[in-house]
C-alpha cells in the first residue's frame, strides 16, 4: 500500500489487506463501518436512507454518522472506483496497488486549498488483491444540490440563466489555471452546477488524472477540452451550447476561442 504522507487533517489505518485513509473526526466511525460491513460501499448499500446516484456505474448518496466539531453526521457519496473506456470490460474494478484513489485525494485536497471548487474527500479504502492488485472505495462530501452541465443547460432556456452557467463554468476554468492544474478529461459531465444566476458554482469531479504545472497554454488547454465536449454533446444529444456561449466562456477565462 501507498505510505505517502497524507495531507494535514487525515489519518491512516491498515488492517490486513485493506488500508484506511480518513479525515481524523471519521477515521473511527470508518474503522467501525469496515468491521461491520467490509467495505465502504457495502455500508452505503445497506442504509435504507440511500439514494442512487448514476455514474460509472452506482454511487450511494447516505448520511455518515459522524461530522467535524459539533456535527453529529455528515452528506456524503460512496462510489466502488472502476474503469471506464475500452478496457473497462476486461480491467472491470481492479488497479495496480494503490489504485488512483491516493492520488484522488491528494489531488483534492491541493485544488481545495488553491480555491477550485471539487469534492472533498472524507475517505477512501484500498482492498489488496492478489499482491499487486487492488480495489477501492471513496467516499466525498455530498456537494449541494445541482445538476451536470447538460442538466443545468437544458433546466432553463434564458439567455440569463445560460448565461449564469457560462460565467459559473468560467470561473472554474480560472480557479483551474490560477492553480496550475490540467484536467486532461474535463467534460461537460466532470462539471457540477450547484446554485443558480449570480450564486451559481460550477464544481470540477474526476480529479484523480488532473496534473500540475506552470505551462503558459494551460489555460488554453482546459478551456479547449470542455468546448470540444460541448460541440461533441452538440452534435450527439443536441445539447444547443452556441459559438456565442463559447465566445463568451473563452472571453472569461482568459484564453482565445
Amino acid at each position: 500500500m501507498s505510505r505517502a504522507a497524507l495531507p494535514t487533517g487525515y489519518v491512516r489505518r491498515a488492517q490486513v489487506s485493506t488500508t484506511l485513509a480518513a479525515r481524523d473526526w471519521a477515521v473511527d466511525t470508518l474503522t467501525r463501518l469496515l468491521g461491520e460491513h467490509g467495505s465502504l460501499f457495502h455500508w452505503a448499500e445497506a442504509q435504507p436512507s440511500r439514494e442512487a446516484l448514476q455514474g460509472r456505474g452506482v454511487a450511494w448518496a447516505v448520511t455518515l454518522p459522524a461530522g467535524a466539531g459539533s456535527q453529529a453526521s455528515t452528506p456524503v457519496v460512496v462510489r466502488h472506483t472502476r474503469h471506464g473506456g475500452m478496457f473497462a470490460a476486461v480491467t472491470g474494478d481492479l488497479f495496480l496497488a494503490p489504485t488512483r484513489a491516493p492520488r484522488e485525494l491528494a489531488t483534492s485536497a491541493r485544488l481545495q486549498a488553491a480555491g477550485v471548487p471539487t469534492p472533498e474527500v472524507i475517505a477512501y479504502t484500498v482492498h489488496r488483491v492478489a499482491g499487486v492488485l487492488g480495489r477501492s472505495d471513496v467516499m466525498t462530501r455530498r456537494l449541494p444540490e445541482g445538476r451536470d452541465f447538460p442538466a443545468a443547460w437544458r433546466a432553463d432556456a434564458s439567455s440569463d440563466a445560460r448565461n449564469a452557467l457560462i460565467d459559473a463554468v468560467a470561473a472554474l476554468l480560472r480557479a483551474l489555471s490560477a492553480a496550475g492544474a490540467q484536467h486532461p478529461d474535463l467534460n461537460v459531465k466532470n462539471v457540477y452546477l450547484a446554485g443558480a444566476g449570480a450564486t451559481a458554482t460550477a464544481y470540477v469531479l474526476d480529479v484523480d488524472r488532473v496534473s500540475f504545472d506552470a505551462n503558459p497554454q494551460l489555460a488554453a488547454r482546459n478551456f479547449a477540452r470542455f468546448a470540444r465536449s460541448a460541440r461533441k454533446w452538440n452534435e450527439l444529444h443536441a445539447l444547443g451550447v452556441g459559438d456565442d456561449a463559447l465566445v463568451r466562456l473563452a472571453s472569461q477565462a482568459w484564453v482565445d476561442a
